[in-house]
């Protein structure tokens, strides 16, 4: 069977592929607007994890309504939300037999509700799974620290390819640098090397 997981190049996503590899034949999908070529370091360390990897390029409306919505609110959980709704539905959309994500069980943001999972897999015949649904963040830290090479560090200072880079792209270009700060806090991302010897 086949799967697209929603895939960042950060340690969630990578984990969630590694926790299905065995059941499913895993393609890492990395949703962006064509604002950066951020996905590309996705590709990268979907290739060092050992996983096949698929760009699938989304309406920049979609990243102009969350940039809009972050905006208004002052934080980006809602805009995030956002993105990540469409970018589900457009790999559900997809020729997979089932959708994942990196979602874990403490997650603020993303999230994907019961319904909504149901409506998904409704919608569009898919199976939709959360690989790490059960996972605390400590037990997801364990788990990484014992499987992959991770870098972490300043969400600012780290390659990755997940949806804050473009929408910091966009809010930087239509409302200035001043904006990331006002709705982006500090906080640490990780990208993955690959796998541990």
């Amino acid at each position: 069977m086949r799967l697209g997981l929603l895939y960042s190049g950060g340690k969630d996503s990578t984990l969630a592929a590694l926790l299905v590899e065995r059941f499913y034949d895993v393609t890492l999908v990395t949703a962006h607007f064509g604002v950066t070529d951020e996905h590309e370091h996705a590709e990268r360390a979907a290739d060092a994890a050992g996983f096949a990897f698929r760009a699938l390029e989304l309406d920049r409306e979609v990243a102009k309504d969350a940039v809009e919505r972050m905006r208004e609110d002052g934080y980006p959980r809602n805009g995030i939300q956002h993105v990540h709704e469409e970018a589900l539905e457009a790999v559900a959309a997809l020729d997979f037999d089932a959708v994942a994500d990196g979602t874990r069980r403490d997650d603020r943001v993303p999230t994907v509700s019961r319904a909504q999972a149901q409506s998904l897999e409704d919608r569009h015949g898919v199976d939709y799974l959360s690989p790490l649904a059960g996972f605390g963040r400590g037990a997801v830290d364990r788990l990484v620290d014992a499987e992959l090479d991770v870098e972490v560090g300043p969400s600012e200072e780290i390659p990755r390819a997940d949806y804050e880079a473009e929408l910091r792209a966009i809010l930087r270009e239509e409302h200035g640098e001043d904006a990331i700060r006002e709705v982006f806090p500090d906080h640490d991302q990780t990208y993955v090397h690959g796998l541990r010897e």
